[in-house]
């Protein structure tokens, strides 16, 4: 990924975070010459000697899995949120319009999980992930047969992470006047993103 040292992020746990907060990812791998993606839910683990892991599930029927057994390194995409900024919210002049956005790409070689235990934990642990642990959260609780039936037609795998890539483009390359502008235009904005993107220029340390 094209990465400008001033939009780079390494620090490990800012980047286990973002991939936590916004796990609804674009797996991608190169199959026959062609690349190949899918979107899913995925889970970030921790590793106390590595970068962690990301765990997930798709269905059978998608061929993606088939190649996960190769060894090669997949890419994996996590899109945070993004925003359209306009020159008019500069006090600099003769400037043209850009994008603010941030995303982490994970590369690491994918497995299949062959174990059954494993896969059924992996599955009430993604339950109780997106459910939460509120009076109302759906207990996740299956018959037995409806649950191996279900079990055959996904399949489970674990994505062991080799290197992660972040990018916080968030106007770090712009005057504070700039950013100060661009941060008031998106904090009035009635679009979700480009109040997450304030509030990410916010915690990053770009306004005061």
């Amino acid at each position: 990924m094209y990465t400008p040292s001033k939009f780079k992020v390494e620090d490990a746990g800012k980047l286990a975070q973002f991939m936590t907060a916004n796990s609804f990812a674009t797996v991608i791998i190169e199959a026959e010459g062609k690349p190949f993606a899918s979107h899913l839910p995925l889970l970030f683990e921790p590793g106390s000697a590595s970068a962690g892991k990301l765990l997930g599930h798709m269905a059978r029927a998608n061929a993606q899995w088939r190649h996960f057994t190769d060894g090669r390194e997949v890419l994996v995409i996590f899109h945070g949120p993004h925003a359209y900024v306009s020159p008019r919210w500069y006090q600099t002049q003769v400037e043209v319009p850009t994008w603010n956005y941030a995303v982490v790409h994970a590369y690491g070689v994918p497995q299949v999980m062959t174990d059954d235990a494993q896969f059924e934990s992996l599955l009430q642990r993604t339950i109780r992930f997106y459910e939460g642990d509120g009076p109302d959260a759906w207990p996740g609780q299956l018959p037995s047969d409806f649950t191996r039936d279900l079990m055959r037609a996904i399949v489970g795998f674990e994505i062991h992470i080799t290197r992660l890539e972040g990018k916080f483009k968030l106007g770090q390359n712009r005057s504070p006047a700039d950013r100060a502008g661009v941060y008031a235009a998106l904090s009035r904005s009635s679009e979700g993103q480009d109040n997450k993107i304030a509030v990410l220029m916010r915690s990053e340390g770009l306004v005061p």
